[in-house]
């Protein structure tokens, strides 16, 4: 497959006025200027005026495709709310009228609130979590046709209505926050189903509803104090969206003589010894050949991308964005996007999909790290891959010098790294890899000490939907782990979402779940406590989260037999506190100068003095 995309002339059938992007914005922003893409049938030829006080039009940039007109405005502040006419003229022939609306921004409380480590997100794929409108589920005219739940590729059906039906689980469970897969339109030949081949980036896809459904669930969550994280996606696009069929221009997206991928190599970016050639192939390289790369540098791109971001978030009231594939993207638009987006909402959480293995990468990625670099990504947080693998080497792997329980204690000890590592994504699964009780082998003794390690380490936790009721399967291909929610269908014999429903086994696995997550909800020491953690000794690694008022002791047991801890190794943080009280089980230990720790386990004391 080629890797050139062409700007065509207009389609036979373009309107004279096709698109105007964004739709409507709102007065008062931080930024004064905005910048309309215009496009219809020779667009170009006509002359743009407009009448409104407190707007001025700077600018209108014609590019290489007649099709487009850029459109650079001012609105100047205390400007009002209200419409205009924007007004595209061309002697001999009708003219053509868009009616322009400025809102006043919605400054009610509760939204754009952020993502913190007070927060447990809940990660879910919408079109295999629930479907509670069965009517769109196939939307005439739309490339995408299929609607099989036996395939692992089809759309299977669900959509926003059926997540808003269940937002009550997902609140039950001890979530605060809902991390979905992208809703924007995937009209794709196929595979639309996950979202990250976007066709109208201003648009939900109508097999999931609606942009006013879209709004009324961040609203509905808020009301019932669930956070709502948008995934957005900077570095591609999809091949049959509609802007691909008639590029504005040439150098919209990378151009190569033949179809270059990316290497998925992130080391040139950052490796001081690299070849120019190799970055080149790492950022500007397509993702996949259905998934053309954006070229970020053209100014055009980067305020298309900029301002549509700001828009959803602002129309919605969103608390917090997820970037996928964020080394991908070029770094000093990165940067520039990011003092943009959060000069608007200063509360906003942004974490950044960093797939990658070392702490220094993660750390060169994350914001607050110059070295060798000349610029500050202003990114809050990362996905911490790093550590999701130190978890599971401490899981899995024997002791060794620098495996096991010491893996997971070097990884941490690395933190210094980070500006705030607070602020970064802690998992254990997502839609992208195998999931968690498969990779440990289905041993519940394990799954009880990763979700306890999750549920109680520094960062912001985030779980897949479908972990508290030990979904499982490998990624090979992915599609097997993004299996259906069972409950979320009519037809489904058998609901997860109810406790009947669940075997004994997850229903174990969902209380303890449940019972971590509110108690961490309920903790100052996991919410926003500092970390200390005590280099392993004999396969039992302990750590403490505190504040000045609170502190809770974990210790994790993996020794095939009991052992009895001698707590006078971390009288530096036991200080002051003489008993406890067992987190999971509820039991009081009134002396806790000696602790027996059951083969397998973790152990969570809140402390008491």
């Amino acid at each position: 497959m080629a890797g050139v995309a062409k700007v065509s002339n207009a389609q036979h059938d373009l309107k004279a006025l096709d698109r105007v992007r964004p739709m409507s914005w709102w007065v008062d922003m931080a930024d004064s200027s905005l910048q309309l893409l215009v496009h219809g049938k020779n667009i170009a030829d006509r002359t743009v005026t407009l009448d409104y006080p407190g707007v001025h039009l700077i600018k209108v940039n014609k590019v290489e495709n007649p099709n487009y007109l850029f459109i650079d405005l001012v609105i100047d502040k205390g400007t009002r709310s209200g419409s205009f006419d924007l007004e595209f003229s061309k002697q001999g022939t009708k003219t053509i009228v868009y009616n322009y609306k400025l809102d006043q921004p919605d400054q009610r409380p509760g939204r754009n609130q952020g993502v913190t480590s007070e927060d447990l997100i809940y990660l879910v794929m919408p079109d295999r979590f629930s479907n509670g409108d069965p009517s769109n589920d196939r939307i005439a005219g739309m490339k995408d046709q299929s609607l099989n739940r036996d395939s692992m590729y089809d759309r299977h059906g669900g959509d926003l209505l059926g997540l808003m039906n269940h937002l009550d689980y997902i609140k039950d469970l001890g979530a605060t926050a809902i991390w979905c897969t992208p809703m924007i339109e995937n009209d794709m030949s196929s595979a639309s189903y996950h979202g990250y081949a976007a066709t109208d980036i201003y648009k939900i896809d109508p097999r999931f509803g609606s942009n006013e459904l879209y709004k009324a669930y961040v609203e509905k969550a808020h009301k019932m104090g669930l956070k709502v994280i948008k995934d957005v996606v900077h570095n591609h696009i999809g091949s049959q969206s509609w802007i691909m069929q008639d590029l504005p221009m040439k150098d919209w997206v990378h151009q190569w003589p033949t179809y270059t991928n990316s290497s998925y190599r992130d080391q040139p970016v950052m490796d001081i010894h690299r070849s120019v050639a190799d970055q080149k192939i790492m950022l500007n390289g397509w993702f996949v050949p259905t998934m053309p790369d954006l070229n970020q540098n053209n100014p055009y791109v980067d305020r298309y991308l900029t301002q549509n971001h700001i828009w959803w978030i602002e129309y919605a009231g969103i608390d917090g964005l997820r970037l996928d594939t964020y080394p991908y993207n070029d770094p000093k638009f990165m940067s520039v996007w990011a003092r943009a987006i959060l000069n608007q909402f200063p509360h906003l959480s942004i974490f950044g999909e960093t797939l990658v293995t070392t702490v220094a990468e993660q750390a060169f990625f994350a914001g607050g790290n110059t070295v060798n670099r000349g610029l500050d990504t202003h990114l809050p947080g990362v996905t911490d891959a790093v550590l999701k693998d130190a978890i599971y080497g401490f899981l899995n792997d024997k002791e060794g010098w620098v495996d096991g329980s010491n893996k997971l204690y070097a990884t941490l000890s690395l933190d210094f790294l980070y500006k705030h590592p607070e602020q970064n994504v802690v998992f254990l699964d997502n839609h992208d890899m195998s999931r968690f009780y498969s990779m440990i082998g289905e041993d519940f003794n394990k799954f009880r000490q990763g979700m306890g390690i999750l549920l109680t380490m520094r960062g912001i936790p985030q779980l897949y939907y479908g972990t508290e009721i030990l979904m499982k399967n490998f990624s090979n291909p992915d599609g097997l782990v993004r299996e259906d929610f069972p409950g979320g269908w009519n037809q489904d014999t058998v609901s997860k979402f109810t406790a009947k429903g669940r075997s004994e086994k997850e229903n174990n696995a969902f209380n303890f779940i449940r019972t971590l997550a509110r108690f961490r909800a309920s903790s100052p020491a996991l919410r926003a406590g500092k970390l200390m953690q005590y280099v392993p000794e004999d396969k039992i690694y302990t750590y403490f989260r505190y504040t000045d008022t609170q502190s809770v002791m974990v210790i994790v047991n993996k020794n095939d037999q009991m052992k009895n801890l001698n707590t006078n190794r971390f009288k530096e943080s036991l200080q002051g506190y003489k008993q406890a009280t067992n987190v999971i089980t509820g039991s009081r230990l009134p002396d806790i100068t000696s602790l027996s720790l059951p083969a397998n386990s973790i152990t969570i004391l809140q402390l008491q003095k």
